[in-house]
């Protein structure tokens, strides 16, 4: 008996030992397979294997310093699309297979399509790499290896002060091997999502706010309106409805007006903060509310406020989409080249000057320039809260 259980327990070793190293094996072969599927789908010949990316995104890259430079270092896809670590690697991989499934259903696979989505990726790309600090990016480049003397003027003014305030790289370098998408597409989706939610909401509630510059009429016209009425409601003014007679509204504006320039109506006293501006038939229907005179300028302020008729079209009653539009012009419209500052950053007449320098380096047309200014000075370090 004894001699029976010995046989027993030495087949049972030689097969646990059989198995242990056919584990080990197998665990061999799988980490090489994984480590060289990896390795695989890291080379630039890969990620150009498709042709919708060999005809776009490698054409723009290939065109880059990262592509070809004086001294030889190439950056491949991976090294700006793929972590090294293990195991965002691996979480990059499983996401990438999204790509892999957008490839077979043809949803980028020409060139009229890819630029259809060009926004949409990138801001996908930008996002992440906002979010990890750009990872992948700082693989190569880290700001304690810059020697700052050797970097022109013009990028010693960004780089330094970005080095000690912690401003990520893509805050910056968007566009740096791609073509930049055109960010009015943007814009205009986000300002069509506004209007249609204005549609949804219909003109109902006792307060609204404008979407856009409106013409303000002191009698409500019998048919279509022409020219420019007797005023201008400009966008993010609350107006406060009086009456409803079909498609038009006759409403009440509040507002700031300065001694001496009566045509102008603000949103707060000492704030150029523009919420209508007044032919001047309408400035003889102003009612002044009280007056006051600032301290600081000994400059006189009356409240005030006026009636008059709208079209119901573009208001809304909830604010809320109305300044999400504004963060959106905001970010798409300042933050191609560098990172947007907090809106805080300024006060709300210094709005005005600093949007004005960085006029020429922009591309909105003027209804969206007068809604962005009215938005950061809406939401300035002395009006934020206030409005």
């Amino acid at each position: 008996m004894p001699a029976a259980a010995g046989r027993y327990s030495r087949r049972a070793w030689i097969i646990a030992a059989a198995l242990a190293a056919g584990g080990i094996v197998l665990g061999v072969l799988f980490c090489g397979g994984l480590y060289a599927g990896l390795t695989y789908t890291d080379q630039l010949e890969f990620c150009v294997s498709c042709h919708e990316m060999k005809a776009t995104s490698f054409a723009e890259y290939s065109k880059t310093i990262h592509y070809q430079n004086a001294s030889g270092v190439r950056a491949v896809c991976a090294d700006c699309h793929v972590p090294r670590e293990l195991l965002p690697k691996l979480v990059a991989k499983v996401v990438a297979g999204n790509d892999l499934l957008q490839h077979v259903l043809g949803t980028i696979d020409t060139p009229e399509k890819f630029e259809a989505q060009r926004l949409r990726m990138a801001k996908i790309v930008w996002a992440r790499l906002q979010a990890d600090d750009s990872r992948e990016c700082r693989s190569c480049h880290s700001y304690q290896a810059m020697d700052f003397h050797k970097q022109t003027a013009d990028a010693v003014a960004k780089m330094q002060p970005a080095s000690t305030t912690g401003d990520t790289c893509i805050s910056c370098h968007k566009g740096i091997a791609h073509h930049l998408p055109d960010m009015s597409q943007g814009i205009q989706q986000a300002f069509d999502d506004l209007t249609e939610q204005a549609k949804q909401q219909g003109a109902k509630a006792d307060t609204l706010y404008s979407i856009v510059t409106k013409p303000m009429f002191l009698e409500r016209p019998a048919g279509q309106p022409d020219g420019n009425g007797d005023g201008r409601l400009l966008a993010i003014t609350p107006v406060h409805v009086l009456q409803r007679q079909g498609d038009w509204l006759q409403v009440r504006i509040e507002g700031w007006q300065q001694e001496g320039a009566e045509r102008a109506l603000y949103a707060m006293r000492g704030q150029r903060i523009l919420n209508a501006a007044l032919g001047n038939e309408a400035v003889a229907k102003v009612e002044q509310l009280s007056t006051e005179t600032d301290p600081d300028t000994q400059i006189v302020w009356h409240r005030a406020a006026v009636t008059m008729w709208v079209t119901r079209e573009a208001l809304i009653a909830d604010r809320t989409p109305v300044f999400a539009y504004g963060a959106e012009l905001f970010g798409d419209t300042c933050g191609t080249c560098h990172s947007p500052p907090p809106t805080d950053t300024n006060l709300a007449n210094q709005w005005i000057g600093s949007l004005n320098a960085m006029k020429p380096n922009i591309s909105i047309d003027d209804e969206q320039y007068r809604f962005l200014q009215k938005y950061l000075q809406l939401n300035a370090s002395d009006t934020a809260g206030r409005s």
